[in-house]
Parts: C-alpha cells; sequence; structure tokens
C-alpha cells in the first residue's frame, strides 16, 4: 500500500490563543509513493528515559531473579522477583542487571559519609567533587549526552521532572556536598545540574506552549475551558482531509490531552481548597495520582514529538515520605534501615514493590500507543537505578538495575544480566551505544554492560 499525497509537515502544530499542541505521527505524514511498512519503520525516533530512585531494593526480594544463587551468569530463563511482579505483563522487555557496583562514586579513600549526597552519580557515573560552593563538578549526565544525539530536532531536548520538592536545599546537604548533587540527576555540564520541575500543571503548560496571558490563563481555568477549546476550528478543518486512521490517532492523542488537563485543574482544585496541607497549587497530595500524572506527561511529549528524552526523580534521597497506598505508613528513608528484622525489611518490600506498581501504568501507557512499526514502548529505552544496594548498610555493592523497553532499539529483553564487580557507568555506556553516541567511556567505566 501507498500513501499518495503528502500534505502534513512533521512539524506541525495547531496554534490557537496562547496554545500550540504539536500532532502526534500521522500516515498523512509521510511522502508520496512511500510503502507504509518501510516508512512506519522509519518514522519513529529513539526515546530514553531516567528514573532515580533512591535507597535500592530490598535484598532477596529482588535478586533472586535468576536461576540459582546471586552469582549465577546471565540468561533469559529467569523468574521476575516479588518486587518487579508487577512487571509480569511486560516481562519480554523487562532486564534486570544484578552484581553493579556504586562504590566508585562514593567518598575516594580516607574519606567517609555523604552517602546520600550523591544521587547525580546515577546518570552520570562519576564521583561528585566534595564542595558546598559554586565549584561543583560530576560529570555529563547521559540523558544529556543522548538529547545532544536524538533531542536537537524536538522542540525540548529533554525534560527533568521529580516527585519531591526541594525546599530549601541550596547550601550544605551533608558531609561537605552541595545540595546540587542531591537536588538533580540530569547534568548538561560537569558543573550544570538542570532543575526537576515536581509541578505537573507546569509541565503541562510547558508541553503545550501555554503562552497565553496570566489573566487569559485564570479566566480558563475560572470556566473550567480546555486549551483545546481554542482549536476546535482547525482541527475539524484538518480532519475533513485525514484518512480515517490518521482521524482515529488524531482523536484518541487529543482526547488524551483533554483528560490529563481535566485530572490537572481537579488536582489544582484539591491543592488551592486544603491550603493548611501545605500542598502547592497544582500539585496531587496523593503520590498515585502525582506520579500518574508525570508518567502520562511523558507518554504525550514522546507520542507528539515534543521531546525524546526524560529524566524523573520518583523521590529525594532522604526522603521522609509515605506510601500508604503500598499498605505501610513507614517514611520512605526510614523503612529503608530496616535492622535486617524480618518484618520491616518486608515492610520496604512492600514499598518497592509499589513503586513497580505505577511503573507497570507508564509501561503499559507506552505499550498501548502506537509507534510507527511498533509501540511507543518499544522505541523507548528506560533505565530504573539507584545508588544503593543495601541501603540498611549504606551498602554501594550489588545495586539493582532494570532496563525496560527498547525493543526496536536493539534490547534484548526477557533476561537476567550478572555485572557482578562492573562499575554502573558500564552499564550507562552500554545505554548511550544503543543511542549511537560513540563515547569511549563513561565516568569510570571499564567497557560496556551488553544489552
Amino acid at each position: 500500500m501507498f500513501i499518495t499525497k503528502r500534505h502534513i509537515p512533521r512539524r506541525t502544530f495547531l496554534q490557537g490563543m496562547g496554545v500550540s499542541v504539536a500532532l502526534p505521527f500521522l500516515e498523512s505524514m509521510l511522502p508520496a509513493q512511500t510503502p507504509l511498512t518501510k516508512a512506519a519503520a522509519s518514522s519513529a525516533k529513539p526515546r530514553f528515559v531516567g528514573i532515580w530512585a533512591p535507597h535500592g531494593w530490598a535484598p532477596t526480594y529482588w535478586s533472586g531473579t535468576m536461576p540459582g544463587s546471586e552469582t549465577s551468569k546471565s540468561g533469559g530463563d529467569f523468574k521476575l522477583g516479588s518486587i518487579h511482579t508487577p512487571l509480569e505483563p511486560f516481562k519480554e522487555q523487562v532486564t534486570v542487571i544484578g552484581g553493579l557496583d556504586a562504590t566508585s562514586s562514593m567518598p575516594p579513600p580516607g574519606s567517609s559519609g555523604g552517602d546520600h549526597s550523591r544521587g547525580a552519580a546515577f546518570l552520570t557515573g562519576a564521583p561528585p567533587k566534595k564542595t558546598a560552593g559554586a565549584d561543583i563538578f560530576i560529570g555529563t549526565s547521559i540523558d544529556q549526552l543522548i538529547a545532544q544525539k536524538i533531542g536537537q530536532e524536538t522542540l525540548l531536548p529533554s525534560i527533568q521532572l521529580g516527585i519531591e520538592d526541594p525546599g530549601s536545599n541550596t547550601g550544605i546537604c551533608g558531609w561537605g556536598y552541595s545540595c546540587a548533587y542531591s537536588n538533580s540527576v540530569s547534568w548538561s555540564a560537569p558543573n550544570k545540574p538542570l532543575p526537576h520541575e515536581i509541578n505537573p500543571l507546569v509541565v503541562f503548560e510547558r508541553l503545550f506552549g501555554d503562552g497565553s496571558t496570566p489573566e487569559e490563563r485564570v479566566a480558563r481555568k475560572e470556566t473550567k475551558s480546555s486549551i483545546l477549546d481554542s482549536l476546535t476550528h482547525k482541527v475539524a478543518r484538518l480532519q475533513k482531509n485525514l484518512p480515517a486512521s490518521d482521524r482515529t490517532r488524531l482523536n484518541d492523542y487529543l482526547e488524551d490531552i483533554r483528560e490529563l488537563e481535566r485530572r490537572l485543574q481537579i488536582a489544582a482544585k484539591a491543592s488551592s481548597e486544603a491550603p493548611s496541607l501545605d500542598v502547592p497549587f497544582g500539585i496531587p497530595e496523593s503520590f498515585d495520582e502525582h506520579v500518574k500524572l508525570m508518567y502520562d506527561l511523558q507518554a504525550l511529549a514522546f507520542q507528539g514529538d515534543i521531546t525524546r528524552v526524560s529524566a524523573l526523580m520518583i523521590a529525594r534521597d532522604v526522603s521522609l515520605r509515605a506510601y500508604p497506598e503500598s499498605g505501610v505508613t513507614t517514611v520512605y528513608h526510614s523503612a529503608s534501615h530496616h535492622g535486617e528484622d524480618p518484618k520491616r525489611r518486608e515492610e520496604y518490600h512492600r514499598i518497592n514493590r509499589y513503586h513497580q506498581q505505577t511503573f507497570a501504568y507508564f509501561l503499559e501507557k507506552l505499550k498501548s500507543t502506537p509507534d510507527g512499526d511498533g509501540s511507543l514502548l518499544d522505541h523507548t529505552l528506560i533505565l530504573w537505578g539507584s545508588n544503593m544496594g543495601n541501603a540498611n548498610q549504606h551498602s554501594h555493592v550489588n545495586v539493582g538495575h532494570l532496563i525496560a523497553g527498547g525493543k526496536r532499539i536493539g534490547v534484548k529483553g526477557s533476561r537476567y544480566v550478572a555485572a557482578f564487580g562492573q562499575p554502573t557507568s558500564n552499564l550507562l555506556l552500554g545505554i548511550v551505544h544503543k543511542f549511537d553516541v560513540q563515547n569511549a567511556s563513561i565516568g569510570d567505566s571499564t567497557g560496556a554492560v551488553d544489552l
């Protein structure tokens, strides 16, 4: 089958009153006489997501994801551990990496402390310079290396998201280390951390170009109208010239935007009506709703090709947040220091599993969204990781990481990779190579983990 006419440029935006909505990929954007099978494969673009979760995973609840003991060799015949059971529907696109060593990003010989002051090592693979001044230095994070390679054609080369407010953390965050190292996992240069936006309403307006005046935004929010309302006539006019498949895809995309906007309005209303809860305007009180909004925003940004790279901080190190949805009321950091008490260790395991449950929501969203010759999940490589192995002991050995998606990028999936003794930077190097970033090394890497 061939497309007989190209009448929509790929970088088309629907623009209204201060609004600019990028279109998802449509068949009508293909050049004339292009076979659909070939065009679908070439139209999809690779994406990358880095998800940071402090404190690691509860030992023994995830490291049994391969046959035998922790020293088992890599292989595909593995069973997901109980922490990762929510990911069972996506097992074919999940790779668990065990044995990685993050001690290289920890204090140099002769010094100590600051274990919770080095989150930035997650995507840089490098030790931070011990300083509380302006002379911070660590390394460029791989999300920014990837954005330099694949993000220059998009409206936003990358986006940085977070869930917890860093508050007044602008000075020293422990043992003489600048708070910059724990406030951001995304660094555009060794001395330039990028801020993470925690307000989904702000992210939404950034993605969809709400450049209207403050008065117009307030008026629209008061009437509960949508940013799409000013585009109604343009959408109708565009759809007249689209084939049925493109009309369906465009309708689904716009409905996703409208539904997300509705949820954001509910969150904004709830936060404005409960000032005593100290919840900033637009930020849901519920972690569950907050993180799902952030996942949906990333999916929409990828679908509209607004960006192809994102980084998300699920929590802050030494997090004092509780997750009652997990069935545990102990705060995150305290739960990680379980003292090897079986009951408390089980509680921490339940928090870990709950995080994977919300992550599964994101994977399902990507899997159900068509993209080129597959789905968004097929074309998105997602890294979930930490800088802690056994957080109870502040151990940085056998730090668990997880890769999801990336089938069309060449990630094998459905397997366990034993990387005992290898620095975490070896994994980062293996990832950037999947995006044709030809760095010889990342941080203290000694080679590349085969993905």
